[in-house]
């Protein structure tokens, strides 16, 4: 039973409406309203059906006069005429009412009666009847099947006799051993004239008799290796038993003058060693803003240089048949026709190839193709314009949306809201190993203090051997860069730690309560890498989060990875589903993209981790020294993506 049936404009004009639940008139607006938000709006029109809360909505896009047909039913019905009955209502609907869009356009929307429901309630009826109707399975006659054309002589076997087919094919195989023997050397003759009389035999024997005779044929053969290799022994060095350590010539045996741990820090810096090193090198840009978090960059210029590369050549061919260079032009022209899907699947295979190229995750990169498809399928084009630049376009506009989700996060606003509550902002990086989290932990801390908040560093990450002196070290420097004399006296970064082996959750609680009775402004948690496989240490996070209820939980991923990226995102949002407590989950808020000056025009990483979790993309790691921070610019990763 469908709880409803709507068909509107993409401009938003509701057109005509079935209700089939009884209810208010508006039961049907919040799921719309959430799929216009979340699939049309978003370019995830990869699957045509959406899920929003108890309903399951099915849609269809018709681009040729710009309608939504949408109908919703209960997700735990399995109605299997729903794609039938939208297809029937969007061809009959197209058919009624054809003249008044092509003559009237958006008047006709605005003006027009659209009186649908006897036509609906007529297809509705047949969609029901065709799916409850079924074809009996008629069962085969004697003469179709495969029993029919075997003969009764061919069917009677008797005991101790073998099918005349194996027979032959051990024939077969006799004789091409015959043949493969005689291309041997004279020497293995011998050897090749006792294998026929020995497979003669064994079919003369039983069963007990030839596992006896391979049996012995089996310790013959292990008795004759056992003395040729007592003939000739090598002499062998004796190994001695246990391994010695390995001592360098450069290092130091002494592990005591290796050790710069200190217990009993409890987030003071005084009891750091002063460590000399070059603020250049640790800020790079000295001409940059203070405080200012900057686009990323994309230079256009190689682009424009490479599509000159590509011009001057064709010059030449155009001399030679000035004919044949206008219709090569004009040979890939749309003149005002619509488009199809027979048109558009070369073009979109070479877009999901160059897509995956450039290390978006495949499934993704199929997705988005389908959603151009759809968006496009049916458009009708203008006369001087081509195929595969309607394509394109598209695609770059559908990936710009994506790159700009429902969510914008301004941490520097959201600070300065919590600072009038008086209260710290806690920010949680989560994330596998080896991905930067603490390096860009400490560019995050360093923004935040030019742009004059005092941070409270928590070292939650009590696993990792050197994890708390990493952080620490980095105290010791954005405090060297900002000292105290600079900001009337005031400390403004600290190290709360309490050593390794601790429960993360309760140095973070500690953490936080500290920050608030000192008056900082924000709290880092710093969390140990983990796997998204290992169930226990993703409990372990999922608590951490559930106890302290984090302001912003960002996930800390590298530009490197493909697919891997959309498995880590999954797996880590499911596991603070499944291990939280609440009954609306905490999960992802935001991603820090690291390492991105790896990757040159590899940004695929970008697109796979904001089309599947939704989430934007908060600051982007483009070096080692502090000042590589930026924000994402949309644009400019999309022109990276689509550069040849």
């Amino acid at each position: 039973m469908l709880d409803f049936f709507t068909i509107f404009s993409k401009g938003g004009l509701v057109l005509w409406c079935f209700q089939g639940v009884r209810g208010p008139a508006a039961a049907a607006t919040a799921p719309v309203n959430a799929l216009i938000r979340s699939v049309l709006l978003q370019e995830r029109g990869g699957n045509n059906s959406f899920t929003h809360e108890a309903l399951t909505l099915k849609y269809k896009l018709d681009n040729q006069f710009e309608l939504v047909f949408v109908v919703g039913f209960q997700k735990i019905l399995t109605l299997t005429y729903v794609d039938k009955l939208i297809d029937d209502v969007h061809k009959e609907f197209r058919d009624k009412y054809r003249n008044e869009f092509q003559q009237k356009g958006t008047l006709g929307l605005l003006n027009g009666t659209f009186d649908f429901k006897d036509d609906f309630m007529r297809l509705l009826r047949d969609a029901e009847e065709s799916s409850k109707v079924r074809a009996p399975t008629v069962m085969k006659t004697f003469e179709q099947s495969l029993k029919s054309q075997k003969t009764v002589k061919c069917m009677i076997e008797t005991r101790g006799e073998k099918p005349k087919e194996k027979v032959k094919n051990k024939k077969n195989k006799g004789s091409k051993k015959e043949g493969t023997e005689a291309v041997t050397a004279p020497g293995k003759a011998s050897v090749g004239d006792k294998q026929p009389s020995t497979a003669g035999d064994r079919e003369e024997l039983t069963k007990d008799e030839i596992l006896q005779k391979n049996r012995e044929e089996f310790f013959k053969r292990h008795m004759k290796a056992g003395e040729k290799s007592s003939k000739s022994p090598k002499p062998e060095a004796q190994k001695e038993k246990g391994k010695k350590p390995r001592v360098w010539d450069l290092g130091n045996s002494n592990a005591k003058v290796l050790d710069y741990s200190n217990s009993a820090t409890n987030g003071s810096t005084e009891a750091c060693p002063v460590e000399e090193f070059d603020p250049d090198i640790a800020l790079g840009d000295r001409n940059r803003e203070p405080g200012r978090l900057y686009d990323l960059e994309y230079e256009s210029d190689d682009e424009a240089e490479e599509e000159k590369v590509i011009q001057n050549p064709s010059k030449p061919s155009t001399k030679k048949g000035g004919l044949g260079g206008m219709f090569g032009m004009l040979k890939g022209l749309v003149g005002s026709k619509s488009l199809t899907r027979e048109d558009m699947d070369p073009v979109l295979e070479k877009m999901k190839d160059h897509l995956i190229a450039k290390n978006v995750a495949a499934e993704i990169a199929v997705q988005l193709c389908e959603s151009v498809a759809k968006k496009l399928e049916g458009k009708v084009m203008g006369t001087f314009t081509t195929v595969t630049s309607t394509v394109k376009q598209a695609l770059q506009e559908a990936l710009v949306q994506i790159l700009q989700p429902q969510r914008r996060v301004d941490v520097l606003r959201d600070v300065m809201d919590a600072q009038r509550h008086r209260r710290p902002y806690v920010v949680t990086f989560c994330g596998v190993n080896g991905v930067g989290k603490s390096t860009n932990l400490a560019k995050i801390s360093f923004w935040l203090i030019e742009n004059g908040f005092s941070v409270l560093i928590a070292a939650c990450d009590t696993f990792r051997a050197g994890a708390v002196e990493q952080l620490r070290t980095h105290t010791r420097r954005l405090n060297a860069l900002h000292p105290p004399e600079s900001h009337g006296g005031r400390t403004m970064v600290q190290l709360y730690e309490k050593g390794y082996g601790k429960d993360a959750a309760g140095i973070a609680m500690e953490a936080i309560s500290y920050a608030r009775n000192q008056g900082f402004d924000v709290v880092l948690v710093d969390t140990a890498g983990r796997m998204q496989d290992n169930a226990p240490l993703m409990t372990a996070l999922a608590k951490l989060i559930a106890v302290n209820a984090p302001d912003l939980v960002l996930f800390v991923g590298e530009a490197l990875v493909g697919n891997e990226a959309v498995d880590q995102l999954v797996k880590f949002n499911k596991a603070l589903a499944d291990h939280s407590m609440a009954q609306t989950p905490r999960l992802i808020d935001g991603i820090v993209l690291t390492k991105f000056d790896t990757i040159d025009d590899k940004v695929g990483a970008a697109i796979s981790m904001t089309y599947i979790t939704s989430k934007p993309i908060v600051f982007v790691g483009t070096g080692q020294t502090y000042c590589d921070l930026r924000s994402l610019n949309a644009k400019a990763v999309v022109a990276a993506l689509m550069k040849a």
